[in-house]
């Protein structure tokens, strides 16, 4: 078999094409399927993988078929994370930008409408960082890697405590 031969380089095109389709769609539907998956995003997600394994390999099931496959998903995901980090706005526009979801104690419920984060994901989200209420939470962020910041009072008073030890002992030096 010819490494070079067209069932090759169809499957590399073919494992390429599905990669991007699928940054694409992730990042049309929303990136809190990113890290904050329910019991039906990972259905989604294991039955997307397994929908579109047979267009990547071209019905190659040889160890060198998806052998090319895997090795053209590398080199993409390689390329695209050097252009991420070469060329920002190309990250951004690939990955979006951060959002906001709560400012000193108020939920951002238009950017919840925004991000497609129900309130009740919020205050899990919340609770999962040790804060009880949104009221005691300064600031919360969904990040471009579908993770929820969370910034609380609590946060900001040791904050606050350590800046004032830092000049005590700046002083005392």
């Amino acid at each position: 078999m010819n490494i070079f031969g067209n069932n090759y380089l169809n499957i590399i095109f073919s494992s390429v094409a599905v990669y991007l389709f699928l940054i694409v769609a992730i990042r049309l539907f929303g990136k809190k399927e990113l890290a904050q998956l329910s019991v039906f995003d990972l259905v989604f997600i294991l039955l997307i993988s397994n929908s579109v394994q047979n267009a990547m390999v071209l019905g190659d099931n040889t160890l060198l078929g998806g052998l090319l496959a895997a090795l053209a998903l590398f080199l993409v995901n390689y390329v695209l994370k050097y252009l991420q980090y070469r060329y920002p706005t190309f990250g951004r526009a690939l990955q979006g930008d951060p959002v906001m979801l709560v400012y000193k104690g108020e939920v951002l419920t238009s950017h919840l409408k925004l991000a497609k984060i129900t309130e009740d994901e919020l205050l899990e989200a919340i609770r999962e960082h040790g804060v009880s209420s949104p009221a005691e939470v300064d600031l919360a962020i969904l990040e471009v890697d579908g993770n929820i910041s969370v910034l609380s009072h609590e946060y900001s008073q040791k904050s606050s405590r350590r800046k004032k030890a830092h000049k005590i002992l700046k002083k005392s030096s």
